[in-house]
């Protein structure tokens, strides 16, 4: 399905009927893709709703407008769009900072916040030389094949999983590709987080080496308010294809024991 905002068309992938939608935000360098087992696993359930960021999948890569402003703005029109009424923002590495926004902002219907391997709020650090390794990271098959085995992954992905991967990052616009590790890495959004007003879970895997379960400890459970963390053992950053049986129930859970409304 093809949704006009914020100036461009995105391309998103809905599942079920269920009262409760869930918002699906990919990683930089994923797409709605890579929610399939997640989303396939909740509908009918819930009322799946997984977007492409612009610059990934088959939304459209406009030269600029990749802060996390931008990408909110466009999440917040394809909700308003789908009018969905009551719904679970669920975020991934760069969707998980731009879902972080967006509860900062505390818009109506939104009744909780999944936190799958998120960007904390602060910004990203790094040594110059790693994030121009980081920028590079999606040139060629070989250059993200590297980045699947010593860095996203803990577990051996399926070989179709691995080609999806391999194929949504190798498709990302080139002003997408550079957007995060050059620019939105390094945006500052914790003297907004601190107001979030929903319950919020955070999922990580226990051999993440993007963003580890201390790190995430530190930076983002101190300064988010009623979160709480879960840790799946032996699974690296890409949890939703590595441990789709583990995190499905954990999301499940969460989603079905939110309260209708969220709290002021």
């Amino acid at each position: 399905m093809k949704v006009a905002t914020n100036g461009i068309v995105l391309h998103v992938e809905e599942q079920g009927d269920g009262e409760l939608a869930l918002v699906f935000l990919h990683y930089w360098g994923g797409s709605s893709r890579t929610w399939k087992h997640v989303t396939t696993g909740l509908a009918p359930a819930f009322h799946t709703v997984a977007i492409d960021n612009r610059g990934w999948g088959q939304s459209d890569a406009p030269n600029d407008g990749y802060a996390l402003t931008d990408l909110a703005a466009d999440a917040e029109g394809v909700i308003e769009a789908l009018k969905l009424r009551r719904y679970v923002l669920v975020g991934h590495l760069m969707g998980g900072k731009v879902a972080q926004l967006m509860a900062s902002r505390r818009p109506a219907g939104l009744v909780g916040l999944v936190l799958v391997a998120p960007s904390p709020p602060q910004p990203m650090a790094m040594p110059d030389e790693a994030r121009e390794m980081m920028a590079g990271a999606y040139t060629t098959r070989a250059t993200v094949e590297a980045t699947i085995d010593n860095v996203l992954t803990a577990r051996p992905l399926s070989a179709e999983d691995r080609e999806q991967v391999i194929a949504d990052s190798l498709r990302g616009a080139p002003p997408a590709k550079i957007a995060w590790p050059k620019a939105t890495s390094l945006e500052d959004i914790t003297g907004q987080v601190g107001i979030i007003n929903v319950p919020v879970i955070v999922i990580v895997g226990e051999s993440d080496r993007v963003d580890s379960p201390a790190l995430l400890q530190v930076e983002l459970l101190t300064r988010v308010p009623q979160a709480a963390m879960r840790v799946l053992p032996s699974t690296g950053h890409l949890l939703m294809l590595e441990a789709a049986e583990q995190l499905i129930p954990l999301i499940e859970e969460f989603c079905r024991s939110l309260p209708i409304l969220p709290k002021d």
